[in-house]
């Protein structure tokens, strides 16, 4: 029997993750017919955080109402085709998702931010500076290259359990992906280094100030109780991912072709070429260049610890960051950049990130046409919320664990927010819960878990297409790497909710 594949056979690809969201919005705008609508009373509660006293609006767990009309009937809001006026109908969901939110999160500020960071580091990138440093670093460092996962994967995985590191791992996609296609990688290497690991961190964090700490405030138990439990969890889920990161990273050097983002990483390739030639003359110009993005990097670290910086101060700093390479290049004529070069390679780098920002927003218009995330407002996410949480209630211990554990996976497909999800579902968990005879550290437990891993693959995740769009993979390609490595996360989480269930956890 010949080995050769058959030249009529196609590899099935994946559709595109425009389409993804379109359909899920077609299937949004059904269940508008189908859902009546519901509304949740809300209430203002408080919870204590390193020594501060923290605020947040949550519904009420037992105050559902579904919406009737003048006979006592459920209403449902079939949503229209097309609404003027501002209002949002099926086919309104892009402009209305672009536009929606504010500066502080999904979606116009995400969006404004991948931007404003795609712009950045198109500037850096011009100057040559970039791959030029990391050829001269690693030039230094010969021999230890396989270092570069374990120590990237453990820093990163610490920033999203300390502070909930997220949309901060996209500049570093960009500057990682060329660094491990030139040690022999690829850029799926970079986005497990970077986004998989701030992510498996923000999933098992013990202190996590934008999800697991809300979730506990919520939930009315104290705010970082059962750390060593979390602790050793986040160790035991980062030496997996360092060691499937590894396994991968080894077979795509022994084999590059056997990347499933070999044809897209002779992008990588061109530019660590094109640095090879820059490294033998390796000036001051360059050095001032690599300094300003450590000093940059260096600064927004220090914000995001000390002072709490988010999206709009971050996304200031890096376009800082790249302002000044330009003029540096500009000045040292670094690949003969001249005054327009900046603005250009500004436009061009947004340009490679624009096709990431546009899901952000695409993806909250599925949100928008459910009636939207407010908890008083008559929408049938709502009544989902409710009606799961009736379901969950009716099976045993170790069985509804599980199940929140499940629903709240599912969940972030639409509310991909931390903080939102806590808000919205966890004042429901918490005393459904208590009915199911599973503690509230199980429930913040299985929707941490529900909400981080997840955060993985969900094509409405914003954060993690805009990562995809730094190392110029397709959410198609990602998602056919991925679901392996997900199904192994599932199976290892689901395995701790139940046997958390089992022990009591508390």
């Amino acid at each position: 029997m010949s080995s050769k594949k058959d030249p009529s056979c196609k590899t099935m690809r994946l559709p595109d993750t425009y389409v993804i969201i379109f359909f899920v919005v077609l299937l949004a705008a059904v269940l508008t017919y189908t859902v009546p609508v519901g509304t949740y009373k809300t209430q203002e509660i408080t919870y204590e955080m390193d020594g501060a006293t923290k605020t947040r609006e949550v519904l009420v767990a037992d105050s559902f109402e579904l919406q009737r009309d003048e006979q006592g009937n459920p209403v449902k809001k079939g949503v229209a085709v097309f609404e003027p006026y501002g209002e949002v109908g099926l086919l309104n969901y892009v402009f209305e998702g672009f536009v929606s939110g504010s500066k502080w999160g999904s979606a116009v500020g995400v969006m404004a931010f991948i931007l404003v960071i795609g712009g950045a580091f198109g500037i850096i990138i011009r100057t040559g500076a970039v791959e030029a440093g990391i050829l001269h670093v690693l030039s230094k460092f010969k021999g230890m290259e396989r270092a570069i996962i374990p120590v990237m994967f453990v820093l990163f995985s610490l920033g999203g359990a300390i502070f909930g590191m997220g949309e901060e791992a996209i500049p570093f996609v960009l500057i990682l992906a060329p660094v491990c296609v030139a040690l022999g990688y690829d850029a799926i290497t970079a986005v497990m280094i970077t986004y998989v690991a701030t992510q498996i961190g923000f999933a098992t964090s013990w202190m996590n100030p934008f999800s697991v700490a809300i979730a506990q405030g919520i939930s009315g138990i104290p705010v970082l109780s059962g750390a060593g439990f979390r602790m050793a969890m986040w160790a035991g889920f980062t030496l997996v991912g360092i060691f499937y990161t590894m396994r991968y990273a080894e077979k795509v050097k022994a084999d590059p072709t056997s990347s499933l983002c070999y044809e897209t990483d002779s992008y990588f390739r061109e530019n660590v070429e094109k640095g090879k030639e820059v490294e033998s003359h390796f000036g001051l110009g360059h050095m001032l260049v690599v300094l300003a993005l450590f000093a940059g990097i260096a600064w927004v670290i220090w914000g995001v610890m000390t002072n709490g910086y988010y999206i709009p101060e971050i996304a200031t700093q890096f376009f800082v960051v790249g302002l000044v390479s330009g003029v540096i290049g500009v000045l040292f004529k670094l690949n003969d950049m001249g005054i327009n070069d900046i603005a250009v390679s500004f436009r061009e780098g947004a340009k490679d990130l624009l096709g990431a920002a546009m899901v952000v927003g695409m993806a909250k218009g599925i949100v928008l046409v459910l009636g939207g995330d407010t908890p008083t407002d008559p929408t049938v996410l709502n009544t989902i919320l409710n009606s799961a949480g009736n379901a969950i209630s009716s099976f045993n211990t170790a069985v509804s664990g599980w199940l929140m554990y499940l629903f709240q996976s599912v969940f972030n497909f639409f509310v991909v927010s931390g903080s939102g999800q806590a808000a919205l579902t966890m004042p429901l968990m918490a005393p459904l819960a208590d009915l199911a005879g599973v503690t509230r550290q199980v429930a913040v437990l299985a929707f941490q878990l529900g909400d981080g891993f997840t955060n993985l693959i969900v094509p409405t995740s914003g954060c993690l297409i805009a990562c995809l769009g730094a190392a110029r993979i397709d959410w198609g390609t990602w998602a056919r790497f991925q679901i392996k490595f997900q199904a192994i996360l599932f199976v290892l989480a689901s395995m701790v909710v139940v046997g958390a269930v089992l022990t009591g956890f508390n």
